[in-house]
């Protein structure tokens, strides 16, 4: 029996041994890790806080930066010079700073729409340019002043006067939604210069069409055409009664041949000129034979 119980304890020794042996490869493999955890914690702190100091030095040069006085702007650069005038970290922030700088303009360009805004009287109004254009082609530019305090308020503009722009202000919360505003304006001067282009290229490219009647808004137009072989007239009037649009909403055809304006050719002619804008449709009923 004595020998039995001195066998089983040897044997629970080895057993013991055995497993502290299993256990200090993974102790050593824990500890290693916790070690490794460690210094990439420690490199997160150094990163985070040169990351902190550089966003520090980058606000310094942005308010700096932010000041639009020239006198300001050349005590600035001759600050930064005495500074450190070969140091390239410098160079790097400052450009940084720009980087920043213009990443915030086009933000705020972007929330406007688009538009072009500039500070006026000392930031208490702001000046917003309105370009427009047809078929890929920069046309006329509009401006408004606005004040700003103590409300939202058109002072100055050279919008045309049959824009109704009263009545566009009172249609749209300007006060709380100028964009809005600003969309629909942009939407009538971009149709009225698009409308103005389409005479103005139906009259550069259709001699034989001849411009009886138009309006300052280009919102009627009558033309003469002439059909070819008996040579019958053709008074064709296009009514835009949608002023936010380059296209029609009307076409009217009168002649003396009664049945030429509902003739199914004509009626293609009129669906035409309400898809078309007005100088490319001509030209199609030109070479259809429609037209001289």
């Amino acid at each position: 029996m004595e020998t039995a119980t001195g066998v089983l304890s040897h044997l629970s020794r080895l057993e013991v041994e055995a497993r502290s042996r299993k256990s200090r490869p993974q102790q050593r493999s824990r500890v290693k890790e916790l070690k490794a955890k460690v210094e990439a914690l420690r490199l997160q702190r150094d990163r985070l806080k040169a990351e902190i100091e550089t966003h520090k030095s980058l606000q310094k040069l942005r308010v700096s930066m932010d000041k639009q006085s020239a006198h300001e702007e050349e005590e600035e650069e001759e600050d930064e010079e005495e500074m450190d005038e070969d140091s390239e970290n410098s160079q790097l922030l400052r450009l940084m700073a720009r980087h920043t700088q213009l990443k915030d303009l086009l933000h705020a360009h972007h929330i406007i729409g688009g538009y072009n805004v500039i500070k006026t009287r000392q930031g208490k109004g702001v000046c917003v340019s309105l370009a427009t254009a047809y078929d890929g082609v920069f046309l006329d530019t509009y401006n408004l002043e606005i004040d700003v305090k103590p409300t939202l308020r058109i002072s100055r503009h050279n919008v045309p006067p049959f824009i109704p722009l009263n009545s566009l202000v009172e249609q749209s919360n300007m006060q709380t939604d100028i964009r809005s505003f600003l969309d629909t304006l942009s939407q009538h001067l971009n149709a009225f210069a698009g409308r103005k282009q389409q005479l103005k290229l139906v009259k550069e490219l259709h001699k034989a069409v001849e411009v009886m009647e138009s309006n300052v808004l280009c919102s009627i137009l009558v033309m003469m055409f002439t059909v070819p072989g008996e040579k019958t007239a053709v008074l064709c009037t296009l009514d835009y009664t949608d002023h936010t649009r380059c296209l029609p909403t009307r076409v009217h055809f009168e002649s003396e041949d009664k049945e030429l304006p509902d003739s199914p050719e004509w009626k293609k002619n009129c669906s035409l000129l309400m898809e078309t804008p007005v100088h490319k449709a001509l030209i199609i009923m030109k070479k259809m034979g429609n037209i001289v």
